[in-house]
């Protein structure tokens, strides 16, 4: 039993972050200051931010065991973050001919979630201190 145990983590983790990407989907639908879909892209920076806070406090402490890091960095960040519906909405960008908000969106989510990984690593710092 054991050996599936780390399959349950997972797939839990990964449940969760994908019912979370989809209410921030539906929650940010009418947000209509641009055409950029938010819910995926504030998805993918959050859970960039996430997995860095996770990998920060992972590195250098116990705190989270390796069962926490399975339900949260593969598990949640892995369902929260979506790299194909990232790629398939910037394909419609592209099939649009929308090729401002095309670039707009791959720039704001490759910076955001890089920076936001930074960030989380920083953080994971000051929770640590």
């Amino acid at each position: 039993m054991s050996a599936i145990l780390p399959f349950v983590y997972v797939g839990l983790g990964s449940m969760l972050g994908g019912v979370s990407r989809y209410g921030m989907t539906l929650a940010t639908q009418n947000f209509a200051i641009v055409s950029i879909p938010f819910g995926t892209l504030i998805s993918n920076i959050a859970g960039c931010l996430l997995i860095g806070l996770i990998a920060g406090i992972g590195a250098t402490s116990q705190v989270l065991s390796t069962e926490m890091r399975l339900l949260l960095a593969t598990g949640f960040c892995g369902g929260f973050t979506t790299m194909s519906s990232f790629v398939y909405e910037l394909g419609q960008f592209v099939q649009d001919k929308e090729y401002f908000y095309a670039s707009s969106y791959f720039v704001a989510t490759l910076a955001g979630a890089g920076l936001a990984f930074v960030l989380g690593l920083l953080l994971s710092e000051w929770v640590l201190r």
